[in-house]
């Protein structure tokens, strides 16, 4: 079911690193296992592994600090991560011949809404995993001074997704933030204050998935679910892309429209919005208005006026959305007089479910509209479908991750070449901002050649 919040709560409170190497032993062993029995990932290959095993070796001398950014397209991003550091690095490391003394690891940055719908358990574990927890919508200064001195001193590396939040495709990169490379700077600068003449790198970390079969029945099946739960009939098919995805692509474009003139009409009648009716543009044009709309009936209530792009939008409107349920003015709930809980109680409901706008615009902010037709391969044809049932499921009240598995999945993590950010300081300190927004978009189109 969704996670229904009813109750104002206490105000979130920061979930500091507290790395614990016995856990860190004990997930290690166990999470082969886990990752066999309760995920969809039959493979974990690893590229260029040598060059971060020697990063490592660097990290260990004392000689660089780096910052691992990965790619962030799936949920499943992070145990591929973390068996490829724990087991698959220290296997490449001795075929090279590079001796490394202590545990490939990493430092991690998370958003502090994961422990909200994964449980407490999730928050202990990242925490004792040297993990460093982020709210995405605000300035969390807590969060990022801790994450600067783990950067700048920690006995580990840092790791962390410079998308923010995972986008679902395995061939498009959301805009990433500058934070990454921000957080380089600073230890670039603290390093420097220190008197230390340690590098700094960013190290662009592609992660891709692949079906290890293509099975196009599970794919047909959830389709005709997703038509059911539509109202929609069967639809026969043609032959115009490709013999096996022919018949599924007009019933996803026939899905796609249909469920954006329900959300159309739902926005039209019952929020008030003024969307045409007359003259409506393709699925992609239609699709960038619903998405806008949504937004905007969120912002509406929390009075938030428009700024940036929807991942932008989105974060604000967390933070806000938050703000209302975790209250910073009210440290006891359970303290107040039964009307003044019952008038909070309802402020927190009422963020919950207009908070519901932005979660549907959060699960589309990569699609294009075009990403199937452009290249109708199964796993394009997955990453959207799977999208559109992530969707239907919120509307219905249900899970989100509701449709995740199409069968096993083969996952390749390839290493980068690592950007210098030393080579940066001078450029930095002449202008800040450009040196940022240039390191930026170097990450991106590192991450984007991996593709």
């Amino acid at each position: 079911m969704a996670n229904v919040i009813n109750q104002a709560q206490p105000p979130l409170k920061f979930i500091a690193p507290a790395f614990n190497p016995m856990v860190l032993q004990v997930v290690r062993v166990l999470l082969p296992g886990w990752i066999r029995l309760r995920s969809p990932l039959a493979e974990i290959q690893g590229q260029n592994l040598e060059r971060l095993a020697q990063l490592y070796q660097e990290f260990e001398q004392g000689k660089i600090r780096f910052i691992i950014a990965f790619r962030h397209p799936s949920i499943r991003d992070p145990l591929a991560l973390v068996y490829t550091l724990w087991h698959l690095l220290p296997q490449a490391a001795k075929t090279a011949n590079i001796s490394l003394t202590q545990p490939t690891h990493a430092h991690f940055l998370y958003d502090r809404g994961i422990p909200l719908w994964a449980g407490p358990a999730v928050g202990w574990l990242f925490s004792q995993l040297g993990g460093i927890s982020i709210l995405r919508g605000k300035l969390d200064r807590l969060g990022l001074r801790t994450a600067r001195e783990l950067f700048a001193t920690g006995k580990f590396p840092l790791a962390a997704a410079p998308e923010g939040a995972t986008n679902g495709h395995n061939e498009i990169i959301s805009p990433i933030e500058p934070g990454i490379s921000q957080m380089a700077f600073w230890c670039a600068e603290d390093l420097h204050k220190a008197g230390t003449n340690q590098e700094v790198f960013i190290v662009p970390l592609g992660i891709k998935y692949h079906y290890l079969q293509e099975n196009w029945e599970a794919l047909e099946a959830l389709m005709t679910a997703m038509e059911s739960d539509c109202g929609l009939p069967p639809l026969p098919g043609d032959r115009t892309i490709n013999p096996k995805a022919s018949e599924l692509y007009p019933r996803l474009i026939r899905l796609g429209n249909h469920l954006l003139s329900l959300m159309e009409d739902f926005y039209r009648q019952f929020y008030h919005q003024d969307i045409p009716k007359d003259n409506q543009p393709e699925l992609p044009g239609r699709l960038k208005v619903i998405l806008d709309v949504a937004l905007q009936v969120a912002e509406q209530y929390f009075d938030i006026k428009p700024k940036g792009g929807l991942v932008d939008r989105c974060r604000r409107l967390e933070q806000a959305g938050w703000d209302c349920i975790y209250r910073e003015d009210i440290e006891n709930p359970e303290a107040l007089s039964p009307v003044e809980r019952g008038l909070a109680n309802l402020v927190a409901e009422e963020a919950n479910l207009r908070m519901w706008h932005m979660r549907l615009v959060e699960s589309f902010v990569a699609v294009t509209g075009q990403y199937v037709r452009e290249n109708p391969t199964f796993e394009r044809f997955a990453e959207t479908t799977l999208l559109v049932a992530k969707t239907i499921s919120r509307i219905k009240r249900g899970s989100p991750f509701a449709g995740e598995l199409l069968g096993q999945q083969r996952v390749v993590l390839q290493v980068g070449e690592p950007l210098s950010v030393t080579n940066r300081w001078d450029a930095y300190q002449t202008n800040r901002r450009s040196a940022v927004s240039e390191l930026t978009a170097d990450l991106q189109s590192a991450l984007e050649a991996m593709m």
